[in-house]
């Protein structure tokens, strides 16, 4: 896609909401969570506690976000050019916000943080807990899910299903989301289908379906399946925030964010400008990500270093703003550079991979056609 269609294409609204998102993540975090539970900081903002611990919910948000903005942009891509994309745009800020996380932790981290050298490593490929090792920082988490959910549109891309057959694969993922929740409650399938927050990036594919142009009443249809759905699995995720951190989590309030969510971004895909300059519209949508990856504790090391001296309605702000100037130093002047390194590299891997698997491929499809059609029976 060119620049121009690029702009042409973009969505301000969703941006203002990707910074929403973020926000009440930073606020849930150095608010509430760290001291709350978790024994990381002693900062905390008790006048806030009772919106703070609901900031946790803008990551299902950012999967309502997500769902619209991944379908949107895999039409009319093959399944490698989405992963190279995808590639491009995740891991440069990736391995930045990780190394950061890294210094920070090695210089000032202890006692309540440590790290090493191989912790690194295995964070620096977005799945350290494959091999062993805990996430650099809580947030990565959602980065997990969120290649799982890419993982599986590049592989219905290369099937042909997507977005040919945008019904049935929602149908099937809801069907399989629900099975699972309500009945086998197997850790496999949440990990393998993303069940806790399949109601949400159904929601996301689907406005993206009807804001492409879809007509008809089997989408918003959809839209209403996918919503319940996602109220349910909001329910069991409060239900479980409200024991883990000993508080009162009212189910009404998480039924209401989850309408929401999902209204704000049916709402947001239907506002084509805003009065914003566009490249302060990109800079606040650009900065989001980095700015999700790098808060949480890189804010408690120094929240733990600073809080004898600074108090907490000093520390919170002053740190989300810094945070937020280093997120978009990042956007700006980093990522750029770093997506085409990546994305350069694995076109120039794929040049040398596929040819190869082309050729045998097709040797293996004109060997199978001769032992079906070219081969004569035998029946004794």
């Amino acid at each position: 896609m060119s620049r121009s269609n690029a702009h042409q294409d973009h969505l301000p609204a969703l941006d203002l909401l990707r910074l929403f998102a973020a926000l009440g993540v930073v606020l849930f975090h150095y608010a509430y969570r760290g001291a709350r539970a978790e024994d990381l900081t002693t900062v905390s903002l008790p006048s806030l506690e009772w919106a703070a611990k609901y900031g946790w919910f803008g990551v299902q948000l950012f999967f309502v976000i997500s769902g619209f903005v991944i379908a949107r942009s895999a039409i009319g891509r093959t399944a490698i050019q989405f992963g190279i994309a995808r590639a491009g745009r995740l891991w440069p800020a990736f391995i930045v916000c990780t190394t950061l996380t890294f210094l920070v932790t090695w210089l000032f981290g202890a006692p309540r943080f440590e790290t090493s050298v191989p912790h690194w490593l295995a964070n620096l490929t977005m799945i350290a807990p494959a091999f062993r090792q805990p996430f650099m920082d809580g947030a990565y988490w959602s980065i997990v899910i969120e290649i799982t959910f890419y993982g599986w549109l590049a592989l219905f891309i290369a099937l042909g299903q997507f977005p040919k057959r945008i019904d049935d694969i929602v149908l099937g993922w809801l069907a399989i989301a629900l099975i699972n929740e309500a009945l086998i409650h197997s850790s496999l399938m949440r990990h393998l289908f993303m069940t806790e927050y399949a109601g949400f990036f159904c929601a996301g594919i689907l406005l993206a379906d009807i804001a492409s142009g879809r007509r008809g009443w089997q989408a918003p249809f959809l839209v209403f399946v996918s919503t319940v759905i996602a109220c349910s699995e909001s329910l069991v995720g409060g239900r479980e925030t409200a024991v883990h951190y000993s508080t009162e989590i009212k189910p009404s309030i998480m039924i209401g964010l989850t309408v929401l969510s999902i209204a704000l971004v049916a709402v947001a895909s239907r506002i084509r400008s805003l009065p914003l300059p566009m490249g302060l519209s990109l800079a606040i949508g650009g900065l989001t990500y980095p700015l999700y990856l790098l808060h949480q504790h890189v804010g408690y090391i120094v929240f733990n270093r600073l809080h004898e001296h600074l108090s907490a309605s000093v520390l919170v702000p002053v740190m989300t703003l810094i945070v937020m100037v280093v997120s978009y130093a990042i956007w700006r002047y980093i990522e750029p550079v770093g997506r085409r390194v990546v994305m350069r590299n694995l076109w120039a891997i794929t040049d040398h991979v596929l040819p190869p698997l082309a050729m045998f491929a097709n040797w293996y499809a004109r060997k199978a056609s001769g032992w079906v059609s070219g081969a004569p029976l035998k029946i004794k």
